[in-house]
């Protein structure tokens, strides 16, 4: 089978994770989800933990909710001030993911991969989705969390990548058209999901 990218878009509580470990062990490949910031940080020289404060903070932020700065694949130098911004981080983290789409088969979650990767005509980008009610029981479920506390994450962690996939993208993140499956988890359920992308995989490949 040649070369292929699984790019996995989800709404909080839906599964997306899961089934991309599900994917990524039926087929043997890597999956990047935080990975992604230690390669970064190798790649670039700067420390891991500004790449994992830079996630943090824009969690707090409302930059990304009020504007944009659409991705455009530039790296920023080290001679620059910006270096080390929270712009820059994310480049090299595109960087890492189009560098390893050259190489390799594997599933990345989130990240706005599949903008990034738009122009590979090997990348099968995946949108997740769930009721509240699921996404609610599931959050509980893993995390052990009251069903407060899950309504809580989910509003704030939708909030986030929505804000996170505009601002680097331009696009809204639950338009279906940037996706080529859209995908309702508390319909079809995590194991009858992974099978239904499977498939196409199979048949994109072919």
């Amino acid at each position: 089978m040649k070369r292929f990218v699984i790019a996995i878009t989800r709404t909080c509580g839906s599964g997306g994770t899961t089934i991309g470990k599900m994917l990524a062990e039926h087929y043997k490949i890597n999956l990047y989800d935080r990975e992604l910031l230690r390669l970064a940080s190798d790649d670039s020289g700067i420390n891991m933990a500004m790449f994992e404060k830079a996630d943090e903070n824009v969690k707090k932020s409302a930059l990304f909710m009020a504007s944009k700065k659409v991705w455009g694949g530039e790296i920023i130098p080290p001679e620059s001030n910006d270096f080390t911004s929270n712009d820059n981080l994310f480049n090299y983290q595109a960087k890492i993911l189009q560098e390893l789409a050259l190489s390799e088969s594997y599933v990345v979650i989130g990240r706005a991969a599949d903008y990034i990767l738009r122009n590979n005509p090997s990348v099968i980008k995946i949108f997740l989705r769930a009721s509240k009610e699921f996404c609610i029981k599931h959050e509980m479920e893993r995390f052990n969390f009251t069903e407060a506390e899950a309504k809580e994450t989910i509003k704030k962690m939708n909030k986030f990548r929505s804000g996170y996939y505009h601002y680097h993208t331009g696009r809204k993140w639950e338009d279906v058209s940037n996706y080529d499956l859209c995908l309702d988890t508390g319909v079809l359920g995590l194991e009858g999901c992974a099978e239904l992308i499977k498939n196409y995989i199979d048949i994109k490949t072919r």
